[in-house]
């Protein structure tokens, strides 16, 4: 861990309920090393990310430690070092191979993973699938048995029949930023089509991104999803279902404590999970990606933040997340967390569903222009949701405003 007496660490985090835990320990790094971390923002990453290109801009890089997510990562090339120059070999060998890979860019290690592997399963209320005045108008309605939904055909029928606006929803999502234009990628590629096409332009304004498209378009019109969704991100979501006005919910694994905590949550003792729904190809959905801690290069105290960076990886920290429902990234913790499930129900179904989810994962296209691609088209999803445009006129505008920043970007 190091002695870094008098050393201060200013630092950019993301904030959010699920992200909060960690940072408790910080004291503790703090205590052992003797020096000291400067938290200089707490947001979540989209704004994280736009506070990070303005300070690129301005020439004001200075911190030292930073929130990263894969996503975002490849924008900056030159922003952070190698962390194979500063945390030995035995200890990267410590995290799971795949996900110290995809935290690898042109051949630098530019994070360290937290216990923060993110892929979508389907949170439910178990109660209302066992109601039999429930089940029975369901059955004359829609032609099949009501149970927790396998594709995503079954939860628009099930999101519309469960509707009662204002005052309780079928379904909701995240509705601005990179959440809708991820929710609509993962959606397009089990509609079986493709975000880029194979020399990388873009290629969603196609009969399958319509139908995706589509999908968010008549849940929308039907008032099966709050009126509010499409300005929600994750807090919002989290909060909503944990309120219990909602039926159904695709969500990351960082909120299944939260949802079954009487102390936070509504539908506490309620709440059932099941896998990633599948389109109409049978592939599911599985937009995936995980967070972690870079260094800037401009730090003046690499060896201090390594120190600290290593220390909220570390197998300790990855417990602590992991403990709160998030998947871990380190290959001992995941092994740690399968024990500590077994005299858990609730946990051993939450981790074996989202295990069984994270076969199908998939990450977004590794271009560095996928973030900036995200902020030009989700405007353009939005616009279709809200019944401005035809779902293909809005796919149309949004390929073309895409090909566009690929082309001054010199990809295409």
């Amino acid at each position: 861990m190091g002695k870094f007496d008098g050393v201060v660490i200013d630092a950019k985090l993301i904030g959010g309920q699920q992200y909060e835990p960690l940072y408790a320990r910080i004291a503790e790094w703090e205590k052992a090393t003797g020096a000291k971390v400067n938290v200089l923002s707490k947001k979540n990453h989209f704004e994280l990310d736009k506070e990070i290109k303005s300070d690129i801009a301005s020439g004001s890089i200075s911190w030292c430690v930073g929130s990263n997510h894969s996503s975002f990562a490849p924008q900056y090339p030159d922003l952070y070092v190698d962390l194979n120059t500063l945390v030995p070999n035995e200890i990267v060998g410590e995290y799971v191979d795949t996900v110290i890979k995809a935290s690898t860019i042109d051949g630098k290690l530019v994070m360290l993973p937290r216990a923060q592997f993110d892929v979508s399963a389907l949170y439910y209320q178990k109660s209302l699938y066992t109601d039999d005045a429930k089940k029975a108008a369901f059955k004359e309605k829609y032609g099949y048995d009501l149970g927790p939904p396998d594709t995503w055909k079954q939860v628009s029928d099930q999101a519309q029949f469960f509707a009662a606006p204002p005052n309780f929803y079928g379904t909701q999502f995240a509705g601005k930023e990179e959440a809708i234009n991820g929710r609509f990628y993962e959606m397009l590629i089990a509609e079986g089509g493709a975000y880029l096409d194979e020399d990388g332009r873009p290629a969603f304004n196609s009969e399958a991104g319509v139908r995706a498209l589509d999908w968010f378009v008549n849940l929308y019109k039907s008032k099966a999803v709050p009126a509010g969704t499409t300005n929600y991100l994750w807090d919002e979501l989290g909060a909503g279902f944990a309120s219990g006005t909602v039926a159904l919910n695709l969500d990351w694994p960082g909120w299944a404590t939260y949802f079954n905590d009487p102390k936070s949550s509504k539908v506490a003792g309620n709440v059932g999970v099941t896998v990633a729904p599948a389109g109409s190809t049978g592939k599911r959905t599985g937009w995936s990606g995980h967070h972690g801690f870079s260094i800037t290069d401009a730090c003046a105290n690499k060896e201090a933040a390594a120190s600290l960076v290593w220390f909220l990886t570390n197998e300790d920290s990855q417990k602590l997340e992991a403990a709160n429902g998030t998947l871990p990234t380190r290959t001992a913790v995941w092994e740690w967390d399968i024990q500590q499930a077994a005299s858990d129900p609730y946990k051993k179904e939450v981790l074996s569903t989202f295990q069984e989810t994270a076969k199908g994962a998939f990450a977004v296209p590794q271009t560095p222009e996928w973030i900036e691609i995200s902020n030009t088209v989700y405007p353009e999803l939005q616009a279709a949701i809200l019944g401005d445009k035809t779902s293909k006129e809005a796919l149309d505008a949004a390929a073309e405003k895409a090909t566009t920043i690929l082309k001054d970007a010199g990809a295409l």
